[in-house]
């Protein structure tokens, strides 16, 4: 129950916290306040949307990171609704500063974010714990002042017009989930796609800081002290103008970090409706890099193994009719291009901006050989696991599942019992399918899962892996550009539905691969086998064990 509040003796200056006239009649005031309440509860959710979608570009394990936001942030907000009854007499004022204060954190966390990662390598060392630690503190600050909103205005919703506690909070509620829905739209259809994650959340801090200002320096502005709205002004025009500073340097600032974390040779950076892409190099002495959401896809140094290793050993047999999964870059096609006898080669990717990229530019499509030129080769832009429920029984010789590991959590369903169970039904008789396992060495457990995986869909195995890394090139969730912390290897599993294994061996009918031999596949394997974990569980789709 709010106590009721006591006027202040005629010609006594008002208090912050006091009861003066409002400027408005009581029925546009209480709509200007469910107005402000509906705007904050959009920019407080793109807050929320933007620490996760920077979170697992940066990290990694999108659900982890979405579980540490969100959790922290629910967290953070009871508190500070809890917080925010002290500052029950003070609410016009309180409000105000709350708002000030939540858009200046809010509308730079991204960008902040983004700093410490850009500058700070890639959290070896002392920074080890550093993104995570970064990302809890935003949490926790965003979530005590989206809590303490609540309170605030609810005291000066009642300041307007008295009314029973379950009608206020029910008013507020509807406009706050109705702001939520709004901003939660917003994040991924208009701000992300089109302002990208730092020009769209130096935005919401600005729209956040012009709504709860104006609110109470227009409507409340008689409650304030002739110094606490001065006071007030000044905070929120120095917040405003921060934000706009740094909307107007953040190109300048996103060179700069892209340069401190791909190097100084970045000739293409675009943002598609699925990752980010970037190029470096590419040029004589400077060997071409393909970076996805900051992931070394293709390494102009070693890709040339990597592509040999997951292709050629599957092609030995029958391979008129072959399926590509992920592989837009075109360089899985190149090496089954090389072989005698393939009259058709489909490759489904999710992203045709990654496709585009292969097609126009000059030094990657060169590096694949021309072959999205091809044509027998014909590209589907979807997603693979739809692509397959959709493809007609024993339709492929040779399916290669050239995907990011399945330690990236958009990729596990494509790492389950359901996915390769698809994918023997795709396949002809004695027709194999390939998969990339992630490095062997550094993640074992992960490799046999795939391999247990697979034999639960009913395929027969032969594991292998390729040493060698040169570069750090990762298919996967590494990051790391450092040498010394690079994965060594690359871990394969070829796959077959019949009734034995599959031989691993090169096609002597086709030309040698270059960095390849049948003595060093062969030991490989033999390596790779001598790695074997025992008992571990299956991956499904409402199980996912990576």
């Amino acid at each position: 129950m709010i106590e009721p509040h006591v006027p202040a003796p005629p010609g006594a200056p008002p208090l912050w916290g006091g009861r003066a006239p409002l400027p408005v009649r009581p029925a546009t005031g209480r709509f200007l306040v469910l107005a402000c309440v509906f705007v904050c509860a959009a920019c407080g959710l793109v807050y929320e949307l933007e620490l996760v979608a920077l979170a697992s570009y940066l990290m990694g394990d999108s659900v982890t990171q979405a579980s540490v936001v969100l959790s922290v942030m629910v967290f953070a907000m009871g508190i500070g609704s809890l917080a925010a009854k002290r500052l029950r007499n003070l609410a016009a004022a309180g409000f105000c500063a709350v708002e000030a204060t939540l858009a200046l954190i809010g509308g730079c966390s991204a960008m902040a974010l983004y700093a410490v990662f850009a500058w700070t390598g890639d959290w070896g060392g002392m920074w080890a714990n550093g993104p995570r630690v970064l990302l809890v503190a935003f949490s926790l600050a965003i979530g005590l002042l989206i809590g303490a909103e609540v309170p605030l205005l609810m005291e000066l919703i009642q300041r307007i017009r008295r009314q029973d506690a379950g009608g206020a909070v029910a008013d507020l509620f509807a406009a706050d989930y109705v702001g939520a829905l709004v901003g939660g739209l917003a994040f991924p259809f208009l701000l992300l796609p089109f302002l990208g994650q730092l020009t769209s959340s130096l935005l919401t801090g600005a729209v956040n800081v012009v709504a709860g200002s104006a609110l109470i320096l227009g409507l409340f502005r008689r409650d304030l002290t002739r110094r606490a709205r001065w006071l007030l002004l000044v905070a929120n025009v120095t917040v405003l103008g921060v934000l706009a500073a740094a909307a107007v340097l953040v190109d300048d600032f996103e060179r700069a970090a892209r340069q401190a974390v791909y190097g100084d040779d970045v000739r293409v950076a675009l943002q598609t409706d699925v990752q980010e892409l970037v190029l470096t190099g590419g040029t004589p002495g400077h060997p071409l890099g393909l970076y996805l959401d900051g992931r070394l896809r293709v390494g102009g140094r070693d890709e040339r193994r990597y592509h040999e290793a997951l292709v050629h050993p599957a092609m030995y047999g029958s391979h008129a009719r072959v399926l590509v999964l992920g592989g837009g870059d075109g360089l899985a096609a190149r090496e089954v291009l090389t072989h005698p006898g393939v009259r058709r080669v489909d490759i489904v990717d999710l992203d045709a901006g990654l496709v585009r990229l292969a097609r126009t530019d000059p030094a990657l499509s060169r590096l694949g050989g021309h072959a999205l030129g091809d044509p027998r080769v014909h590209v589907t832009i979807g997603d693979a696991f739809h692509v397959l429920r959709t493809t007609r029984p024993r339709t492929y010789d040779v399916v290669v599942a050239d995907l990011p590991d399945p330690g990236i959590t958009a990729s596990t369903k494509l790492y389950s019992e359901e996915f390769y169970g698809l994918a023997r039904r795709s396949l002809a008789p004695g027709g194999r399918l390939v998969v990339h396992a992630g490095p062997l060495t550094s993640r074992s457990r992960v490799y046999w899962t795939v391999d247990a995986t697979m034999r639960a869909a009913g395929l027969r195995t032969t594991p292998y892996r390729v040493t060698g890394r040169d570069a750090g090139f990762a298919a996967g969730p590494d990051r790391t550009t450092a040498r010394s912390r690079a994965p060594k290897d690359w871990g394969f599993l070829l796959a077959s539905a019949g009734p034995r294994s599959p031989v691993l061996a090169l096609d002597p009918r086709a030309p040698r691969p270059r960095t390849l031999g049948p003595e060093e596949l062969a030991a490989d394997a033999s390596a790779a086998e001598a790695t074997r974990v025992k008992g571990v569980p299956v991956s499904t789709l409402v199980h996912p064990r990576y």
